[in-house]
Formats: structure tokens, sequence, C-alpha cells
């Protein structure tokens, strides 16, 4: 695992040598270090609870979603910069996923619900953030249209694995009816 995440640590490593573009401060590292084996622990720790292959994918699916928001919205922000204080909206996305995960213990018809509501949640956050912090007070770059489509693409994601939560808990319902 440690191997793995080292090796994605040197992609922007080996791109600073070549790049004005990638820069990354010794902070940026501990903290994408930090997060990334929170994702693998959380993986490991959540795939354990079933031996389906099926649950397995889809809790990489939904940590993987949750990986990439975090990425995109640090890295350059979803709503203007990272420094827009709507991005830290986004917060609540993590909130959601995290407790209803917690109150459904990892069960797949409570994950189900749980992704659902994620998906959801990423859709209300630029709702709320337009209502907050309306342009052109505040910097929508690219544009809100974009803002939305962005917030579309994860939750697409979240959805996807909630969908394959439902079909990963009709599995396990016809399996201990046969």
């Amino acid at each position: 695992m440690f191997l793995v995440i080292i090796a994605i640590l040197l992609i922007p490593l080996i791109a600073m040598q070549f790049s004005q573009e990638v820069q990354w401060s010794v902070s940026d590292f501990i903290i994408m270090g930090a997060v990334l084996t929170g994702v693998a622990l959380a993986y490991e720790f959540v795939s354990r609870r079933s031996e389906k292959t099926l649950y397995r994918i889809v809790v990489g699916v939904g940590l993987a979603g949750a990986f990439l928001l975090f990425w995109v919205n640090g890295a350059v922000g979803i709503i203007g910069n990272e420094n827009q204080p709507a991005n830290l909206l986004y917060g609540s996305v993590y909130v959601v996923g995290f407790f209803g995960a917690l109150l459904s213990r990892f069960k797949v018809r409570g994950m189900y619900l749980t992704l659902l509501l994620t998906a959801l949640m990423q859709m209300l956050v630029p709702v709320l953030a337009l209502i907050i912090w309306p342009p052109p007070a505040t910097s929508w770059s690219p544009g809100v249209f974009q803002v939305f489509y962005l917030n579309a693409f994860f939750a697409g994601i979240f959805g996807l694995s909630a969908v394959l939560f439902r079909i990963a808990a009709q599995d396990t319902c016809t399996d201990k009816e046969g």
C-alpha cells in the first residue's frame, strides 16, 4: 500500500522538474500523503466487512470519488479558486458520507442510502453557494454552468456507487434466501 502511495506522490515531484505549472510545497506532499493513506486505510477497513467482490469494488468507487473531490477542490477549487470560501461547503459532502456510513454500520442497504444522500448533498452545495455568494460579487470561475456540471460529475460518481450498493444489497438478499 505504501509503495503505491509513494509512487503516486512521485508524479507531482517528477512533474515539478519539468514544468513551472506544478509547484508543490513540502506541506502539499504531507497533506496528500496523509489523505492517500487515509483513503487506503478506509478501503482496507471497510472492504473487509464483506467477502463479496462487488462490495469491495463499490467501496473503492465511493472512496475514489471522495478522494477526487478533495484533490480537485484543494488544488484549484471548484467554485472560483481554492481560496474561495464557498468551497468549504464541500465539507458537508464528507460529513453526510462519514456519518451515514457510521450509522449504517457499512451495511450495503445503509450505504446505498448514504451514497444517494451524498450525491444529493454534492448537488446542493453549488445551490447553497449560489444563494450565499452569488456572482458577480463572487468569482464563479469557470462559470456557474461549469460549476454545476462538475458537481454533477462528482454526484454521478456517488450515484454510481449508490446504485452498485443497491445491486450488492439485492445479491446479499438472494444469497441469504438461497
